[in-house]
């Protein structure tokens, strides 16, 4: 004699693996945007680093070693400018979903120019906080 419950555990059993896989999915897509977003703001950072290294060097050769640095971390460069001596840079990451999802990842980044001189900075050079640094 059988019941009229009889294979309700395998259903129930798909239907628990078949949620799992759906919340593993959407965790595993929201994993690949995050590591995304922070490529690209790691290689913004670097980017406007470089860029500003090189800012003495006219604004052609910083942002072509921004570029450079850019592709090197396999995002694109979308903007490189100066403002004074700030390099202002955005670049685009390229999203690729576990799922064939994709979309882009955007980032900004900001550097001033790098410090030289025998004792790290050169007497006037730089802004901390809005205040000039000054060497004594």
């Amino acid at each position: 004699m059988r019941s009229d419950d009889t294979g309700a555990a395998t259903v129930w059993a798909a239907v628990a693996v078949a949620t799992l896989l759906a919340v593993a999915s959407v965790v595993f897509s929201l994993g690949s945007v995050m590591v995304t977003r922070h490529r690209a703001a790691d290689a913004a950072d670097l980017a406007a680093l470089a860029a500003a290294g090189q800012a003495d060097r006219g604004e052609a050769v910083a942002c072509a070693r921004a570029r450079f640095v850019a592709e090197r971390m396999s995002v694109r460069l979308v903007r490189c400018s100066f403002h004074n001596w700030d390099a202002l840079v955005e670049v685009e990451a390229q999203l690729k979903a576990p799922l064939g999802g994709s979309g882009v990842a955007t980032a900004h980044a900001r550097a001033g120019p790098v410090p030289t001189g025998p004792t790290g900075f050169s007497r006037g050079c730089c802004r901390f906080g809005g205040a000039p640094v000054t060497t004594r």
